[in-house]
């Protein structure tokens, strides 16, 4: 496959200027007088330089890579369809759908991009966080930015001892027996070769606890409504997860609140003075 580099170049133009700031979470400022996007909007969105973004839409820029096209589908809010179009026009086969996709809906990063003031995560069916309000990195600190199998939480709380520390005591032994029964219900949807099959087999090798539960072959457990947190500058917070699921994806949107009038709710109002200032 060749890049089309006119037909990609018309297409990522035509969705800019579709999108109005609005639909990305951003504010529309009194002066604004550009119909849909602008191009350094779009490449903020997509983490690349304006500049690069710009050759792109003007049908002279380098042949894009696979992770490149990715973030712009991203920052563009296209459709899997669309996404898929464009991997096409860049001379690309599409990455796979399903349980192993990053692409997160529209519909999805709609409703995330109006939670400016709630701590919010969407992750994936392996506890990958894939985006994160500013108030999610608040609460748990980066963790869109992870990389490798430490992108889940559920190998992270097996490998990494300092993962557990965000949560409270009494909760670690119900939490270490949900991650191993999750990945286990997993590897029964996606098959012996999945990447979640190669995620227990590294945490088979890593973790003599895990190794233990998966002993017991538990499945079912389901995660519980309240979460408490130890949070490391705000201290105990018990909050409600409520959960949004994108079944085609297999994707979670995850919102934490507390019960007005609590001594959470306080502590999440004072969170938003740790949130970064920047679009996550």
């Amino acid at each position: 496959m060749s890049i089309d580099r006119e037909a990609l170049a018309g297409f990522l133009r035509l969705r800019r200027d579709t999108l109005q700031p609005e639909d990305v979470g951003l504010q529309r400022g009194r002066r604004r007088r550009t119909e849909g996007l602008r191009r350094e909007e779009v490449a903020a969105l997509s983490h690349m330089s304006a500049d690069y973004y710009a050759r792109l839409e003007r049908g002279d820029g380098p042949l894009p890579s696979e992770q490149m096209l990715a973030a712009i589908a991203q920052g563009l809010h296209l459709t899997i369809d669309e996404r898929d179009h464009v991997f096409r026009l860049a001379g690309h086969q599409p990455p796979p759908r399903g349980g192993t996709s990053d692409h997160i809906s529209p519909g999805m990063l709609r409703i995330l991009d109006r939670l400016e003031d709630t701590p919010a995560e969407i992750v994936t069916e392996l506890g990958e966080t894939l985006r994160q309000t500013a108030l999610g990195v608040a609460l748990t600190g980066d963790t869109a930015s992870i990389q490798g199998p430490e992108r889940s939480l559920g190998y992270r709380w097996f490998s990494d001892p300092q993962t557990r520390r965000l949560y409270a005591p009494e909760e670690h032994d119900f939490l270490s027996r949900l991650w191993t029964s999750g990945l286990r219900e997993v590897i029964g949807r996606r098959g012996p070769a999945s990447r979640a099959a190669r995620m227990a087999a590294a945490l088979l090798e890593q973790s003599a606890e895990f190794r233990q539960l998966w002993e017991t072959h538990e499945v079912g457990l389901r995660p519980r409504e309240t979460k408490r947190f130890v949070h490391p500058e705000l201290g105990p917070l018990e909050l409600t997860c409520q959960s949004l699921l994108d079944p085609e994806h297999s994707h979670a949107l995850l919102v934490y609140t507390a019960i007005p009038g609590s001594e959470s709710h306080e502590k999440l109002r004072l969170l938003s003075a740790l949130a970064p200032r920047v679009a996550v």
